[in-house]
Order: structure tokens, then C-alpha cells, then sequence
């Protein structure tokens, strides 16, 4: 009977950390999606909507830039891409922040220079006033 209760207090304790501590929010894949589409079809107010004033964003070349760098790039057509796709996406919720991982295989014409690039992505997202926005960037070539 003993070996029964612990049982059941350890299947309890798992359902709630994960329907609680690690719950699945539709809203952070829908800002990914938001933020894939802003990255090929850039928007000044929406990409600063969407990335949290402290957002360090993380190049696989090991370049970081700021909220301020990371728009400026996109809006002025220095990181340009012409297409963005995402597969393997996982997404982990821990109270106010979501972890993503990703692949991401996209064409780009980076400064005039047409090319390529897969990588390994993982998004760091903050819940502010009920909106996600992105605080952290990093990215690996694969």
C-alpha cells in the first residue's frame, strides 16, 4: 500500500510540473512564426514590438547585437532573407519564459551576396504585460 501512495504522489507531482511548470503556450510558437515572417519582410515598429528592450541576439558567427542593432540589420537590408524555414522546433515553458530550439535552413542575400544557411537556433522568450518577447538569440551552424 505504501509502495502504492508514493506511486501515485510522484505521478501527481509529474502531472502538475507539467501541466503547470512546463506548460505548452500556443502564443510562443504564434510569436515565432510573427517573428520568422518580420525576418523576411522586416518591419520596423513589429520587429521592435516583438524583441524585449534587453535582447541580445546571438550569430553563428559569433556576432551579438542589441534590440537597436538587431532591427537596424534587418530594416536596412544588411541581414536580408529571402526565405526562413524552421523544422524540428521544440518549445518549453517555465513560468513567464519559453525556451525554442529550432533548425533553421534559409536563403539569403546578405549586403548583395546571395547564399545559404542552416543552423541550430535557440530563442529565449520573456512574458511581458501578456505579450512573449524575445530576449535572447543564439545560433550555431550546423
Amino acid at each position: 500500500m505504501y509502495k502504492k501512495t508514493i506511486l501515485l504522489a510522484l505521478v501527481v507531482i509529474g502531472s502538475l510540473l507539467t501541466t503547470h511548470g512546463f506548460a505548452q503556450d500556443p502564443a510562443v510558437s504564434q510569436a515565432v512564426e510573427k517573428l520568422r515572417k518580420l525576418m523576411i519582410d522586416p518591419d520596423k515598429a513589429g520587429l521592435e514590438a516583438l524583441a524585449a528592450d534587453g535582447l541580445s541576439y546571438g550569430h553563428s558567427n559569433g556576432k551579438i547585437e542589441t534590440k537597436k542593432e538587431f532591427v537596424e540589420a534587418l530594416v536596412s537590408g544588411e541581414s536580408d532573407f529571402k526565405t526562413i524555414d524552421l523544422t524540428d522546433q521544440t518549445v518549453t515553458v517555465v513560468d513567464n519564459t519559453a525556451m525554442v530550439r529550432h533548425k533553421l535552413s534559409a536563403e539569403t542575400n546578405n549586403q548583395g551576396k546571395p547564399g545559404q544557411t542552416k543552423l541550430s537556433v535557440l530563442l529565449v522568450w520573456i512574458k511581458q504585460n501578456n505579450t512573449w518577447k524575445l530576449l535572447a538569440r543564439q545560433a550555431v551552424k550546423i
